[in-house]
């Protein structure tokens, strides 16, 4: 499946709920990384996916090759990476076209939907602050239409359990993960994966 899917999405013009979900259940555990130590660890790892919590527009081709070469999903967060962090969608085009990622996850709707507009995975972030920030999901869900929605932090199982009953779209936990129960809660109360910058968590 690793083999195939980058030729998948591309040719498919996006992603499907379903191909997610399937990716997800054969790897729960997505390995993100905010330094080179981490992407070393993740190399190493048995997981599939990788977010990519940092890095520059000179750097992240390298980063992204890096994990494709063993064979990894890389999904880079723009809103991370220095100089494609600000609010043009133009900065997922040059992901697009001079990287080999296979999405994207960001905070901002039009990253998602120009992501979704050239084929590339698209991951929304959220952040379930206050109730203000919980009553605008269906919103967004239904504004840009995400692959996935991130929701920070991932403990909030309550309202992870919330969004799952409500919204048909695939959900991840990540943030203040832990340990291995946190990781069950997380997946029990409704989400399909969870991402942690945790390496210890990443073999379980």
């Amino acid at each position: 499946m690793r083999a195939g899917w980058r030729k998948v999405e591309r040719e498919g013009g996006g992603m499907q709920s379903r191909d997610i979900r399937d990716l997800f259940a054969q790897s729960p555990i997505i390995a993100a990384v905010k330094s080179e130590e981490l992407l070393q660890k993740a190399l190493e790892s048995d997981c599939m996916m990788v977010f990519v919590l940092y890095g520059t527009i000179c750097t992240i081709d390298s980063i992204v090759d890096a994990l494709k070469g063993r064979g990894k999903i890389a999904i880079v967060h723009t809103d991370l990476i220095a100089g494609l962090g600000g609010k043009d969608p133009v900065s997922i085009d040059y992901i697009r076209q001079h990287t080999r990622a296979d999405g994207i996850i960001s905070t901002k709707q039009s990253m998602v939907r120009r992501a979704k507009e050239l084929g590339l995975i698209a991951g929304e972030r959220t952040f379930m602050i206050d109730s203000m920030a919980f009553s605008t999901i269906t919103q967004h869900l239904t504004s840009c239409k995400p692959d996935f929605l991130e929701i920070m932090p991932g403990v909030v199982t309550a309202i992870i359990q919330e969004i799952h009953d409500m919204a048909d779209v695939p959900l991840v936990a990540g943030g203040l993960i832990r340990d291995k129960a946190d990781i069950l809660r997380a997946l029990n109360g409704g989400a399909c994966a969870i991402s942690t910058t945790k390496s210890e968590l990443w073999s379980l």
